[in-house]
């Protein structure tokens, strides 16, 4: 049997397994090819050259950031999968298969997953850049006569991209599962170190820096250069979030610390059981704690900068006409929806996967008397050290758009816009968290808990 046939059978014998990853791919390729088709449509017969601008910096600006999320989303998948498969690898390893064996056997799968989505993805994508060309058109960005076109670009950029994106993520997760030993892999199947690689931690830095950088280049450099600010502040929210959600791990612990007293006094025996799952599983836990703390940072920091910049009076030292900026508006607008929505969608993924995963787990609690309403209440509480941790760091993460533009645009450190935007946003965040765990528990303690255990 080749390893191509045995990534083969491991799709079929495991296709719930592969969920999460694919729900990655698939909506990361509609996202990327919706708008690469809008340089498709840059490039057709008459279109006037203001058209051709407007359509090009949506494709570049808001596919170039879509991209940078879609990567990250399916590498936190696939290190996900790969991570719920320690045993599995384990098992291979000790038979006999090779590091090099077991590395393109999870490759190939995401190769196989990922030309699926991608295709499957075809029509939606060109469904959504039919839409947001409708949408350039209804606010006069664009020309009335501009038609759509979905061709070589939004094919080969969208198709293109996923495919790197997943077959690259899987090399990244399979690293650390194929460089250890077979009784390595064993331990590290039943017990977490937490640890985080070096490369993980100066990625992270790396990010966090870029997103300080832009930060302090709206509050100096583009200090009474009106909605310019934007160029700088709108980026500074993305890459520090993304930069905070790699240092996920280290993040969880001071919050379930901090948390610990009061679910253990509230929730009793199910407290403490949700404290110590979430001490013990932080790899785990930080990959379901990523999306919540992009979704909330873009967010906050991307709907509190328009919201700056429509109270605020204008610039002379603006280099973009007033009539551009309710193009501007829409763009900051379309960014948000987009990533928002992606970020929540891996919220739900992420959770879903993360949680189903467990079902083993909670057979186990439920044989040596457990209840489900017990089952239920300590993933809920594992819900709320998620929710809280998210909210927080997200927050944190708009901070470096929000305080720096406000700087830039009004004088003043902190804005003077309304509190409404940052409690939906994060009663959204809560809302989306707790019921995708206590979802996914539920379907999962309907198995009896003999058959959970013995699968």
């Amino acid at each position: 049997m080749t390893v191509f046939d045995l990534a083969l059978r491991s799709l079929r014998h495991r296709t719930g397994g592969f969920v999460a990853s694919f729900l990655s791919m698939f909506l990361g390729a509609i996202v990327i090819m919706s708008f690469a088709a809008m340089f498709d449509t840059a490039g057709g017969a008459g279109v006037d050259a203001v058209s051709e601008e407007t359509l090009i910096t949506m494709a570049s600006v808001v596919g170039g950031w879509g991209l940078v999320i879609v990567l990250f989303a399916v590498i936190s998948t696939m290190t996900l999968s790969v991570r719920q498969r320690a045993g599995e690898m384990a098992l291979l390893k000790s038979v006999g298969a090779t590091p090099f064996q077991v590395g393109r056997m999870i490759v190939g799968e995401t190769l196989v997953v990922a030309v699926a989505a991608s295709l499957l993805a075809l029509p939606l994508a060109a469904g959504g850049g039919w839409f947001l060309l409708e949408m350039l058109q209804e606010t006069g960005q664009v020309a009335d006569g501009v038609g759509y076109a979905f061709g070589s670009a939004a094919l080969s950029i969208g198709i293109g991209v996923t495919l790197l994106a997943s077959v690259g993520g899987a090399a990244v997760a399979a690293r650390r599962a194929v460089r250890m030993r077979a009784t390595e892999a064993m331990t590290a199947a039943s017990i977490e170190t937490g640890r985080m690689s070096r490369k993980r931690v100066i990625a992270a830095i790396v990010f966090l820096a870029a997103g300080l950088n832009c930060g302090i280049l709206t509050a100096t450099l583009f200090d009474g250069k009106g909605i310019d600010a934007m160029q700088t502040a709108g980026q500074a929210s993305i890459w520090f979030s993304i930069g905070l959600a790699l240092l996920g791990p280290v993040l969880v612990r001071p919050v379930t610390a901090a948390l610990a007293g009061p679910l253990r006094l509230v929730g009793g025996a199910g407290g403490y059981l949700a404290v110590e799952n979430v001490r013990r599983r932080t790899q785990q836990m930080a990959g379901a704690l990523m999306p919540i703390i992009l979704f909330t940072g873009i967010a906050t920091g991307t709907l509190y900068m328009q919201s700056i910049e429509n109270g605020a009076p204008p610039a002379a030292g603006s280099s973009i006409p007033p009539d551009e900026a309710q193009a501007i508006e829409t763009l900051n607008f379309v960014v948000v929806g987009m990533l928002s929505v992606f970020a929540a969608i891996m919220v739900i993924n992420t959770l879903v996967a993360a949680t189903t995963y467990r079902r083993r787990e909670f057979g186990q609690q439920r044989l040596v008397g457990s209840t489900p309403p017990q089952v239920l209440g300590m993933v809920g509480m594992e819900g709320v050290v998620l929710a809280a941790a998210g909210v927080l760091f997200g927050s944190i993460g708009s901070i470096v758009t929000v305080f720096p533009y406000s700087l830039a645009r009004t004088g003043e450190l902190l804005p003077d816009t309304t509190l409404a935007i940052y409690l939906g946003i994060v009663s959204v965040a809560a809302t989306l968290t707790l019921a995708s765990c206590l979802g996914a528990a539920r379907k999962a303690i309907r198995v009896p808990a003999v058959q959970a255990v013995a699968v």
